[in-house]
């Protein structure tokens, strides 16, 4: 007879060598029988419990199987992680439309009420400056030709109604008097800006805000905003614009927009505009900052000057080059 040394089960098979229960090996039965406890051993669904604590060693066998069902944890659904980034990219997609068509409308030309020198008109719209540098940088060398000055001091008006005029040195002042207007001056038809190029030296006197600029004024009508174009800059914000002037309204041709070619504060600015027949080339500083094609239909153009927002500017070194 055999018995298995762990659940104490005898056999009387000797041919048999491993506990049909547990697979222990059996071993050699002795010659007294088996305790009488062991024969009514109870069922493994929990040992601990029914089994007496002198005897609790031969249970580690049964408490090796867990009574749980060894299952991992269900996963997850991770269902919302695709719901969450198609959401994202949404957003992003409509956000970005969104400030792309913000860009545009604030990028858009916006036309102005004009005025001239005898005519005023409140101008109400706040241009916005375009973002980035102008598309041109290089530096070019002033057009040669037959120069002809022109005396700022020509301008003066000690009677103006709507600006102020004066001569500091060889700097003509020159300001509307009430801000959101602008205050315009052109030369007679002694001068031509026709197939030429016209330049003048500009300073902001006081490094103030203006939202409408000061400059040049081109291809004008002998009567002041009836017809031509204004190459205008504000140094404060280091920006320029070009507008293009008809009876009592002013339309930008050009938006604001910033350059590194412009010096800031009161420091002195040098304004070109080079007529090449059907285009118009514009230079700050001798950097051209940007071009435009020139709808001047007039038998002959004038230069002048502008000043917009009550800015005193100062101007001299006016001319014109053929």
């Amino acid at each position: 007879m055999k018995i298995c040394p762990t659940c104490r089960k005898a056999y009387a098979d000797d041919n048999l060598n491993f506990c049909l229960e547990d697979g222990t090996i059996l071993t050699q039965a002795a010659s007294e029988p088996p305790p009488t406890v062991m024969m009514s051993h109870p069922r493994p669904t929990d040992p601990a419990a029914s089994f007496p604590t002198q005897n609790q060693g031969i249970q580690s066998s049964y408490g090796n199987a867990p009574n749980y069902s060894m299952q991992h944890p269900p996963k997850k659904s991770k269902a919302w992680l695709w719901i969450v980034g198609i959401v994202g990219i949404l957003l992003l997609l409509c956000g970005g439309g969104f400030v792309g068509l913000v860009l545009i409308g604030m990028n858009a030309d916006r036309n102005q009420g004009g005025n001239n020198s005898t005519f005023p008109t409140n101008n109400r719209s706040t241009p916005t400056p375009s973002p980035g540098a102008s598309p041109f940088s290089s530096t070019t060398t002033p057009p040669s030709g037959d120069v002809t000055p022109i005396d700022v001091s020509m301008f003066v008006d000690d009677t103006g109604a709507y600006g102020t005029t004066e001569m500091s040195g060889d700097e003509l002042m020159m300001a509307a008097k009430q801000k959101g207007y602008y205050f315009v001056l052109v030369a007679t038809e002694n001068y031509s800006t026709l197939d030429s190029t016209a330049r003048v030296t500009v300073r902001n006197v006081d490094n103030v805000d203006s939202r409408l600029g000061y400059g040049l004024v081109f291809h004008s009508d002998k009567r002041p905003l009836t017809d031509g174009y204004a190459f205008l800059i504000d140094t404060k914000k280091k920006r320029y614009r070009v507008v293009r002037h008809s009876t009592r309204a002013e339309t930008a041709i050009v938006s604001w927009r910033v350059s590194t070619a412009i010096k800031d504060g009161s420091q002195e600015n040098v304004l070109e505009v080079r007529d090449k027949g059907s285009d118009l080339e514009f230079y700050i500083n001798d950097q051209m900052v940007t071009t435009s094609k020139d709808a001047f239909t007039g038998s002959t153009g004038v230069p002048g000057l502008y000043s917009g927002d009550g800015t005193k500017v100062g101007f001299k070194k006016m001319e014109i080059i053929k």
